[in-house]
C-alpha cells in the first residue's frame, strides 16, 4: 500500500557575495516560475553542511563557498506532488502530500558566474531590496529578512578564499 503523506527535510543556503561596499544575494528561478535559494534533500549519511556543499554545487557550480556560522533560518510548506513527481513516489513507496522542512544556511562565495543545473531556468544576483521584491514565498522573504539582519547586526567581515568558519 503506497503512502499518501510524507515528511522531508531539505538543506539549502542563502548565498551572498560582496561587489566593494554591496552585499549581492543568488537566486535561482524554478520550473514552477517562483524564485528562491539553492535547497535539496540530505542523502544516506550525510550532514548539513556536506549536503549544502554539495547541492551548492550541482545546482550552481560554486565550488568557492563558505558557511558563516551562526545564522539558521528555517521554512516550512505543504505541498502536493502533480504528474511525474507524483509517479516517482508512488513507485518508491513515498508519499505524494508533503510537509516539508527546509534548513537555511548563510553561505558566502566569490564567485559570480553560475553553471545552472537542470533544476533550474535562471539565476540573479541582486542587492537585498530588490532580492526580496523578487522572491517568490512569503517564507522565503522571511528567510531573507533574517539574513539582513544577521549580516547587519553582526557586520559580517568578508572572509578570505577558503576559510571556513563552521
Amino acid at each position: 500500500m503506497n503512502k499518501i503523506f510524507s515528511f522531508e527535510k531539505s538543506i539549502g543556503a542563502v548565498v551572498f557575495r560582496r561587489e566593494g561596499e554591496k552585499v549581492k544575494y543568488l537566486l535561482l528561478l524554478y520550473p514552477g516560475g517562483h524564485w528562491g535559494f539553492i535547497k535539496g534533500h540530505i542523502e544516506t549519511n550525510e550532514t548539513d553542511e556536506e549536503t549544502l556543499l554539495r547541492e551548492a554545487q550541482e545546482e550552481t557550480g560554486i565550488m568557492d563557498l563558505r558557511i558563516k556560522a551562526g545564522f539558521l533560518g528555517r521554512e516550512k510548506y505543504f505541498y502536493v506532488a502533480k504528474n511525474e513527481e507524483k509517479e516517482k513516489r508512488l513507485k518508491a513507496g513515498r508519499g505524494w502530500m508533503i510537509f516539508k522542512k527546509v534548513l537555511y544556511y548563510l553561505a558566502e562565495t566569490n564567485q559570480a558566474e553560475i553553471i545552472l543545473s537542470h533544476e533550474h531556468r535562471d539565476y540573479i544576483w541582486m542587492e537585498y531590496n530588490q532580492a526580496h521584491n523578487r522572491v517568490s514565498n512569503l517564507n522565503s522573504k522571511k528567510v531573507l529578512e533574517k539574513v539582513n539582519r544577521f549580516l547587519v547586526e553582526n557586520k559580517i567581515p568578508l572572509l578570505p578564499p577558503g576559510e571556513d568558519v563552521m
